[in-house]
């Protein structure tokens, strides 16, 4: 749409609106009140949430990475409906997501909501745009576990051309499976919900960066 934002565009205003949104409201700690209180999260090792959505998922995520690695010379299922480019772009687009949100939890000074004393920890809460220290491990922000969905959301841009309607549902599925890993973290007391909010609008921008570049560097390197 010439002229307009486009769908991209409005998806990423609205990633970005309800991250900043979400920061000013300042519902972080009362939502993690929900699930934790002085003596730390109930959950935290459960083997529902711990074992099967943490590993499991984690687990999950790795091999469909790798699968669409695969992918990109051997298509199957719907991946077979679209050329090479756009399947080597979702792999390279699904595992540069994991890692920049990796790159930014290394340097971050945020730390767990478990680690905090309000849940029976040694650390202070102070919000992940501050420069102060909040004494604890850090390395916390954005939420990685929540990524292990949220990077896989650069299939939009693979079939948005070809197949927009299984753009729109891919891209539903991947937030949707990135909001329910981030919830289980979050009810575990590793994350605040403004994590995985960060998380889903870092993974996109990643992906709208390298839809960006790709055609460049494709056409670059075909000539």
């Amino acid at each position: 749409m010439r002229g307009g934002l486009g769908e991209a565009g409005w998806i990423t205003l609205g990633l970005a609106a309800l991250a900043l949104a979400w920061d000013a409201s300042g519902l972080d700690l009362p939502a993690a009140r929900l699930a934790g209180g002085a003596d730390g999260f109930a959950w935290r090792n459960s083997w529902l949430l711990a074992v099967l959505v943490h590993e499991g998922g984690r687990s999950l995520a790795w091999l469909l990475a790798l699968a669409l690695c695969l992918a990109a010379w051997w298509p199957v299922g719907p991946l077979a409906r679209i050329g090479q480019r756009e399947r080597l772009q979702l792999a390279l687009s699904t595992l540069l997501g994991a890692l920049a949100v990796s790159l930014l939890k290394t340097g971050s000074h945020t730390s767990c909501p478990w680690e905090l004393a309000d849940f029976g920890g040694l650390a202070r809460y102070v919000p992940h745009w501050s420069a102060s220290v909040d004494g604890g491990s850090g390395h916390c922000f954005p939420a990685g576990h929540a990524a292990s969905g949220f990077t896989f959301v650069g299939g939009y841009f693979a079939f948005r051309s070809s197949h927009p309607l299984l753009a729109r549902r891919w891209l539903a599925a991947s937030l949707a499976a990135g909001l329910v890993l981030g919830l289980a973290q979050q009810w575990r007391g590793a994350h605040f919900m403004s994590h995985t909010l960060w998380s889903a609008l870092v993974c996109w921008g990643v992906a709208c960066l390298l839809q960006a570049a790709w055609p460049r560097a494709w056409n670059a390197e075909g000539a």
